[in-house]
């Protein structure tokens, strides 16, 4: 490897450091949320950590390709990604408030309410359509306020109410 090549590569590890350093403790957490990891005992995110760290894997080696985008928002697509692959695979509840809601409708809240994302974007992202997005985010703080409520019984169906 030339000596131009090396220098790039470890000018591009130093770049992704400090992103890391900078926004791995809000990735970190959003991911937590994400997988409804409860925050007992502190430090066994071990779900989550894997998350991030796949999702930062993929974000690192396509970093010298991101050409100016937003190392975060790229960071946290893949990180939303992972997770909808990963729960399309595992549907079981992890506890806590964000628990008792589909990972879906997790994905969805956590993205529009705690990432801030737009609702255009967050469908474009999922790949769903925007009203959808809406109908899911909506369902999902319905979901919940109310103190009984287990979540829906489909990713993104809807929601049954009991007679």
């Amino acid at each position: 490897m030339s000596e131009r090549a090396e220098h790039r590569d470890r000018l591009r590890a130093r770049e992704f450091e400090a992103f890391v350093a900078g926004a791995g403790g809000r990735l970190l957490h959003t991911a937590t949320l994400l997988t409804a990891e409860p925050p007992e005992p502190p430090g066994a995110y071990a779900r989550a950590e894997r998350l991030l760290c796949a999702a930062l894997a993929r974000t690192y080696a396509g970093w010298s390709r991101a050409g100016g985008g937003d190392p975060y928002d790229l960071a946290r697509r893949e990180l939303a990604l992972r997770f909808a692959r990963e729960a399309r695979r595992h549907r079981r509840s992890r506890g806590g408030v964000l628990g008792r809601l589909t990972p879906v409708e997790r994905l969805v809240l956590v993205l529009r309410v705690y990432e801030e994302v737009g609702e255009e974007q967050t469908a474009a992202l999922l790949g769903l359509p925007a009203d959808r997005v809406r109908a899911v985010c909506a369902r999902s703080v319905a979901a919940l306020r109310s103190p009984g409520s287990r979540g829906s019984a489909g990713p993104v169906g809807p929601r049954r109410r009991a007679s």
